[in-house]
């Protein structure tokens, strides 16, 4: 499947895994931001890697949570 997408695509040499493009949305507002942020967050909770989202260690929610993280959040 991965190589039949890739050869559909001339910037692809064999193999294509992620969907080409972006589309980015203005986070215009606090309400906006939040609702990009906890689908960010969640992710790792709606794949079944961890419970909640502070416990995924690569997630900027633990910021949020004042726990161990391995980078700071602004």
């Amino acid at each position: 499947m991965m190589e039949r997408a890739g050869k559909k695509n001339s910037q692809s040499i064999s193999f294509r895994l992620w969907q080409q493009g972006n589309h980015p949305i203005e986070l215009f507002d606090d309400k906006i931001l939040h609702q990009k942020l906890d689908y960010i967050h969640n992710n790792p909770v709606e794949a079944g890697i961890v419970e909640k989202p502070e416990d995924y260690l690569y997630s900027s929610a633990r910021n949020y949570y004042s726990l161990p993280a391995l980078f700071d959040v602004n």
